[in-house]
């Protein structure tokens, strides 16, 4: 939807039917819509109230006001990075079974998004929910998440229309009966907690469980659900989308994947990977780093506009909705050395890149940003060097990779890969035309 332009651009706005849409894409515009004057631009936009309201609630991830405050203030300890010493144990025992099952796929192909959703959702619901009843319940929760978001709603036409919010919106009937499908799975696994049949104690719904707001008083049952319901498409979707991203992008720069192979030799050797290993790896985070800056697992970031605010000389009226769009912000031509191009160095110590903390946004930024932050980067870069250790993916011969965003930005058609053990040779490599031949790969559609 964006043209060439857009990728020059700091501030623009338009109209989209009866609204008026503002693009903030510079540093200083980021800056003040999402820090500076969070508190006017801090709901969420219509269409993405109305598409996950009916299965999030009034989770973290949707909801605003006191609300929001008064549950982030609950949520944002449980998945603290100080708690991360109990959960990357999680994450790397999920990467290590995965490891196990492709030694017995040598030189097939598979699908590597939806290995990578599989991985995630492992980890996200022993994570979440605890080992044994999130293990149980596992393929539910990606069934119903997968069918519910192929399905829902990607445009909400009532409010670009100017029709009032409480005005019920229709659902398919494949939504509701996603939704039901997940709600029973995490009502099932909530039960399960209350009756102790889960042992693991530091699972993040024992936290929701034990929770109490600054009144003391504990999560009702429906906001417990709700937030676990967030815990789980925040960290399980974006994960998914950002290692399968990397995994492509590897398979296009071998000089890339030596140093990856290089450094994950150095660190963790043949052993299992630990947490403290991940403050070494610094080059498989900026592969990590890299592949959210050029497929950012959440493309666009929209916001309603709360009261009337102004930016320089611009108007922007109540009601108006504000996009920050890691797409266009993360390829922005003034902001990026060769923009298009995989380069994981630029994310090392001294390369001046990014040029703001503004500039790059994956998980948002300001009073929003996204509390499981430190939780998703630790997950992707132990479960990369994990599966690294022994292999190396091959993109599948002949196809084309095409980036398509429905409220997360994936590989249209999934990622056929073929799957090599380190120990063998690599067949010939799957380069995109026009690019240079190691680390500077332009991405197809660059600017899509």
């Amino acid at each position: 939807m964006w043209e060439d332009s857009a990728f020059d651009l700091e501030f623009s706005e338009g109209n989209l039917l009866a609204r008026k849409v503002f693009v903030c894409n510079s540093p200083r515009s980021v800056q003040f819509a999402f820090s500076q004057s969070n508190a006017s631009f801090e709901r969420k936009s219509p269409q993405m109230r109305h598409a996950l309201r009916p299965l999030l609630g009034d989770g973290l991830f949707i909801s605003d006001g006191e609300t929001w405050r008064q549950r982030r203030k609950i949520v944002a300890p449980i998945v603290h990075v100080s708690r991360l010493g109990r959960f990357a144990s999680l994450m790397v025992e999920a990467a290590v079974e995965t490891r196990d099952r492709w030694a017995r796929l040598d030189g097939q192909r598979i699908d590597v998004l939806a290995e990578c959703a599989q991985l995630t959702a492992e980890v996200i619901c022993r994570t979440v929910f605890g080992r044994e009843l999130g293990h149980r319940h596992a393929q539910e929760f990606i069934g119903g998440f997968s069918d519910y978001q192929a399905a829902v709603g990607q445009v909400d036409l009532m409010s670009l229309l100017g029709l009032p919010d409480w005005m019920p919106r229709w659902q398919s009937r494949t939504v509701r009966r996603s939704i039901r499908r997940i709600h029973g799975a995490l009502d099932a696994v909530v039960a399960g907690h209350r009756a102790g049949t889960e042992r693991d104690g530091a699972s993040v719904l024992g936290g929701l469980l034990n929770a109490r707001d600054e009144n003391g008083i504990p999560l009702d049952a429906m906001a417990i659900r709700n937030e676990a319901a967030v815990l789980f498409m925040a960290g399980h979707e974006t994960t998914a989308n950002a290692l399968a991203w990397a995994w492509y992008l590897i398979s296009q720069a071998p000089e890339v994947e030596a140093k990856l192979h290089a450094e994950i030799d150095a660190v963790i050797g043949a052993r299992t990977a630990r947490l403290e290993d991940v403050a070494k790896l610094v080059y498989t985070q900026a592969i990590v780093d890299e592949a959210m800056r050029l497929y950012p697992p959440v493309p666009i970031l929209s916001r309603e506009c709360v009261v009337e605010e102004r930016y320089d000389d611009t108007v922007i009226p109540k009601g108006s909705l504000v996009l920050v769009v890691p797409w266009l912000l993360h390829r922005h031509r003034k902001l990026w050395t060769a923009p298009d191009a995989f380069i994981p160095e630029r994310f090392l110590e001294g390369s001046g890149e990014p040029v703001s903390k503004f500039a790059y946004v994956p998980f948002s930024i300001g009073p929003r940003i996204c509390a499981g932050m430190a939780f998703g980067h630790v997950e992707a870069v132990l479960c990369l060097a994990t599966l690294a250790q022994a292999f190396r993916l091959e993109l599948a011969e002949g196809h084309e990779v095409r980036p398509v965003a429905r409220l997360t930005l994936r590989p249209e058609g999934g990622l056929p890969m073929v799957v090599r053990g380190r120990g063998r040779a690599p067949s010939g490599r799957q380069v995109a035309p026009d690019s240079a031949p190691v680390t500077a790969l332009r991405c197809p559609l660059g600017h899509g």
